[in-house]
């Protein structure tokens, strides 16, 4: 499931153009997206069947890859994503990749951003691929809460950060961009009170955290 070549230069090209929501040079790598879906893949103890599965930020789909492999008969699979390149790219491949289209009668691609997604506690997984150390604290907040929102209780939140990056970025930005850092870094840490585990993915480009939180049952 390695990325191929066209899907590599349509990130590129967006990421030269809209930096601010892609977020990254590259795709995630094979070893970051086989983590991001482990819990599609590995369902927790005590998991329901027919599991509704979203994923925000899919891009080129690394990741949705290994979410469409790892879903059972009854489970169904909702992408959101804002970019509307990616939106086409991943319409073609549901359409024509025989792994993707095995999966395409339960699943919806929506081209819009996750505050417009309805339903209180709807989903079992979210696994999300949105570069949050770009975005504004009220965005980031503003996204944390909407996946405590969307997320059921018991209910698994996967997503990642490059390892340092905040830090890094803190010893070469000035006073407005470090508050910035900052605030982020609260919102991430208060989000990550409930995470279950935490693994470190060296053989990505930059090296990455994939957190994993799940939603108490209360």
């Amino acid at each position: 499931m390695s990325q191929t070549f066209a899907d590599v230069r349509l990130f590129v090209r967006q990421f030269q153009q809209r930096f601010y929501t892609t977020g990254a040079v590259l795709p995630s790598g094979r070893a970051l997206s086989r983590e991001l879906a482990r819990y599609v893949r590995q369902p927790a103890t005590g998991a329901p069947a027919g599991r509704r599965i979203l994923e925000v930020g899919p891009g080129t789909g690394p990741a949705t890859d290994w979410i469409a492999r790892g879903m059972q008969p009854d489970d169904t699979f909702d992408l959101v994503e804002i970019n509307e390149q990616f939106v086409e790219h991943l319409r073609r491949r549901f359409a024509s990749e025989p792994h993707l289209s095995a999966v395409s009668d339960r699943t919806r691609i929506l081209c819009q951003s996750i505050e417009a997604l309805n339903g209180e506690a709807s989903y079992d997984v979210i696994v999300s691929g949105l570069p949050l150390n770009n975005f504004s604290v009220p965005e980031v907040e503003n996204i944390l809460a909407n996946f405590r929102a969307l997320l059921k209780p018991q209910g698994y939140c996967s997503f990642f950060e490059y390892i340092g990056i905040r830090r890094v970025k803190g010893l070469v930005v000035g006073k407005a961009e470090r508050e910035r850092l900052d605030g982020v870094n609260r919102a991430m840490q208060a989000f990550l009170t409930n995470e279950k585990e935490r693994r470190p993915i060296l053989f990505n480009v930059p090296p990455a955290w994939v957190h994993h939180v799940q939603r108490p049952s209360g």
